[in-house]
């Protein structure tokens, strides 16, 4: 928000220069984007009057000017600006006048002709950003008048960037009491003096909808002179604050908004058809605004509406059908408190932004809309004349905000601004923001004014004594505190290092809810879940999920549901167990594949994920934390994997998850049409880890003996590679299953797998004889164990 400085100081004038004025404003919590300072070095340009206008012989854009500066002789001037006219009153710099601009004016022959200064626009006088020619003053502007004396400057418009909890400092008023609170000067005195009526016509108001309008001052002026113009102290106040002069019914409206911060709103009286009535607008309804926007109105919406229907949005826009023009005669003035929750959200509903919709999601003073009115009504009397009718104000007292009572203790300000501020101090900056205060035991009970919507609890009082004595004025302090070093161990591997690892892999972290649908809770674990909750948010979020898989799944569908058909996900985090009583929480890590093992690319043949590729991912993240041969994996039954390709995880013998492919009914059920394959750990059981242990290398040479076996189908490779590594431990250093095969030459049923046996001594260098031993005794192990047979 922009005010000028002299407006401001009108109000509170402190013993402050502009830019010491502009960093208390920042102390206080207003922080100042930008001081733009306005008439400097224009102490020499004077108000001149345009006598005579010809046409420049040489040049058809250019006109020669006679003007006058009060004095006998008149100065002629080269013009280019294309509103010059006989009769207008506008600034005059004579040669050897500099320019806020840099630029000094000499006599100039232009084209043949010669100038003797120049007629000057906003823009080079630095008094506006855009300009249409040079400025036109009012008629009764003096020749011959410094301009900085008709202009009130110098002066400087001091631009702040308000924060939004403080709906009340949107106002020369609000800025000021702040100030005032802050130095201790005199506020000027708010109240603004009955004006009398001298007409009984009033305008009939019904509030038919008081929770939405509890507040609505009106007041009817009749026979304002339409041919009035605002005074040059308004339209540059106004032009300082950032807005453009219209007329002076609006220029007033304006300007009592930005003076006392309540928003009003002026209607040609003649265009009204019977009550005036708030309400709620009825979806589908339509109202054509002044900006000349047709809008289909929600029922969410308060409008203003007479007999002909709607007539504006409130606290947002007016409509057009009973707009103030340059004919209007009659006015009615309103001026409604319209409740934040009524109007938060609603402009930018439709797609607007306006300075009365800021300030009422903000919240304005309910106590604030007569004092408007009559402000407004005694502004557009001296300007524009008329007959006032009397002030009338409807209300609906039960629907006004009440203020608070709050307790204010005087340990906890000092326990929490950290320093002991006398308890006549506190006491004065509470009264200096027009506070209620009472004292009371240890303390004070403080009652805020209607116009501070932002204090509501004891540490928003604190924060306002803080913000008055001064932020500076707080010693610092330096706060000391032991730091221990964390105990740094090997019995586990970080989570967050089994997350990068993923990552690295091609997955993304998902983030779902804990709370899942029983029956999906019972499709995906088989147990129905006793930890019910008592107010879920919905039937489909009832009970806490024994599994991560039902929001792995559902997140995957969501997104395969958008094109995205290569779908590799994880998450760390918790499932739920046991009953309400004896409950337990297990940190799980689990994932989920589908789509392609590979992303697109031209130098692969795009083939699907399958068991092996997610059985990879796991291996990846199990070698993290346990050694190879560790970690083996069994066939098992699951209730929400496919028979046949689901397989338990097991860490010395101990089971740590699960691994394999969702069962094809919950992926119909989920309408995931690839295979999707999921695994499952307990985290801690699975990245627990044991300190490393060093063991030497053999300085002898290992050697490899390969055998292959026929063996039957249901015979796993790690059963396999168990029994061969076991019969004789001394020599077998590794077994490795290089191949499988199933076909011709091979019995139904059976299955060749082909092994090969790492042998080394750590003592000796190994013999014939020694692996002949060793191939004899891993066969006849095998042959015990499975039948196996040797193959040729």
């Amino acid at each position: 928000m922009k005010i000028a400085e002299s407006w401001l100081r009108e109000w509170v004038n402190p013993d402050l220069d502009t830019a010491a004025l502009g960093h208390q404003l920042t102390m206080l919590g207003h922080e100042v984007d930008a001081i733009d300072y306005e008439g400097e070095g224009l102490a020499d340009v004077v108000i001149a009057e345009v006598i005579a206008v010809e046409k420049h012989p040489d040049a058809d854009k250019l006109s020669v000017c006679k003007v006058s500066d009060g004095n006998d002789e008149l100065i002629e001037i080269v013009c280019g600006a294309p509103n010059v006219v006989k009769g207008m009153k506008t600034p005059l710099a004579k040669p050897g006048v500099h320019l806020p601009n840099g630029m000094k004016l000499r006599k100039a022959k232009i084209r043949g002709v010669v100038s003797n200064g120049m007629l000057c626009s906003a823009v080079e006088l630095g008094l506006g950003d855009e300009s249409d020619g040079i400025m036109h003053l009012a008629d009764d502007a003096a020749t011959g008048t410094p301009l900085v004396d008709y202009l009130q400057l110098p002066d400087a418009a001091i631009d702040l960037d308000l924060t939004p909890n403080r709906g009340d400092c949107f106002s020369v008023l609000g800025i000021a009491r702040d100030l005032a609170a802050l130095t201790g000067d005199d506020l000027k005195d708010p109240a603004v003096a009955a004006v009398p009526a001298t007409i009984d016509a009033v305008q009939p108001v019904e509030l038919i909808e008081p929770a939405g309008c509890p507040r609505f001052a009106g007041r009817v002026i009749r026979g304002i002179d339409p041919g009035a113009k605002s005074p040059v102290w308004m339209t540059e106040r106004l032009r300082r604050s950032g807005l453009r002069a219209i007329s002076p019914v609006v220029d007033i409206t304006n300007y009592v908004m930005l003076e006392f911060g309540q928003p009003l709103h002026a209607y040609d009286a003649s265009l009204l058809n019977g009550s005036v009535r708030p309400r709620l607008a009825s979806a589908g309804e339509k109202v054509t605004l002044l900006d000349e926007k047709e809008v289909e109105l929600r029922d969410d919406t308060l409008i203003i509406t007479d007999d002909s229907g709607p007539i504006g949005i409130a606290g947002i826009m007016g409509g057009l059908s009973t707009a103030v023009t340059d004919k209007t005669t009659d006015v009615f003035f309103e001026a409604a408190f319209w409740p934040q929750d009524f109007m938060a959200g609603r402009a930018r509903g439709y797609g607007m932004h306006t300075d009365a919709s800021l300030r009422f999601e903000r919240g304005v003073d309910p106590e604030g809309q007569g004092r408007a009115v009559e402000r407004a009504t005694e502004l557009l009397l001296g300007i524009a004349g008329g007959q006032a009718g009397p002030l009338v104000v409807d209300s609906a007292e039960e629907h006004l905000p009440g203020r608070p009572r709050i307790m204010l203790r005087k340990d906890h300000v000092t326990r929490l601004l950290g320093l002991d501020i006398a308890n006549d101090e506190i006491a004065r900056i509470l009264e200096g923001l027009e506070l209620s205060v009472e004292p009371h035991d240890g303390g004070w009970k403080v009652t805020p004014p209607g116009h501070r919507f932002d204090i509501s609890i004891e540490a928003d009082l604190i924060e306002e004594i803080a913000r008055i004595h001064g932020y500076d004025s707080i010693p610092e302090t330096t706060a000391f505190a032991q730091s221990p070093l964390e105990t740094v161990t090997e019995t586990h591997v970080e989570l967050e290092r089994a997350s990068t690892s993923l990552i690295a892999r091609d997955y993304q972290e998902v983030i779902t809810y804990s709370f899942i649908d029983a029956e999906a809770n019972m499709a995906f674990t088989g147990i129905e879940s006793e930890l019910v909750l008592s107010n879920p948010i919905s039937s489909e979020m009832s009970v806490m999920r024994g599994s991560l898989w039902p929001g792995m799944v559902a997140a995957a569908a969501a997104n395969v549901a958008r094109q995205q058909d290569r779908v590799r996900i994880f998450e760390a985090s918790k499932s739920f167990h046991g009953t309400l009583e004896a409950r337990t929480e297990v940190l799980r890590l689990a994932g989920l594949a589908t789509g392609s093992a590979l992303p697109e690319q031209w130098g692969s043949k795009s083939e699907n994920v399958d068991f092996f590729d997610i059985k990879a991912d796991v291996e990846a993240i199990l070698l993290l934390a346990s050694q190879a041969g560790e970690v083996t994996f069994a066939a098992t039954e699951h209730p929400a994997l496919q028979t046949g390709q689901a397989a338990e995880i097991r860490r010395g013998g101990v089971v740590i998850g699960v691994v394999g492919k969702l069962h094809p009914n919950l992926a119909k059920r989920y309408d995931l049409k690839r295979a999707v394959y999921v695994f499952e750990l307990d985290a801690r059981a699975a990245l627990a880890s044991l300190a490393p242990s060093a063991t030497p290398i053999s300085r002898y040479p290992a050697i490899r003996r390969d055998l292959a076996v026929i063996v039957d189908d249901n015979v796993t490779a790690s059963e396999i590679v168990d029994a061969v590594a076991a019969s004789v431990p001394e020599l077998i250093q590794g077994v490795r299953i290089f191949d499988i095969y199933k076909g011709p030459g091979i019995e139904a049923g059976r299955k060749s797998v082909a092994i090969g046996l790492i042998l080394q001594e750590t003592s000796r260098t190994l013999t014939d004889d020694d692996a002949d031993t060793a191939m004899a005794a891993a066969t006849s192990k095998l042959k015990d164990k499975f039948a196996a047979e040797l193959r040729d």
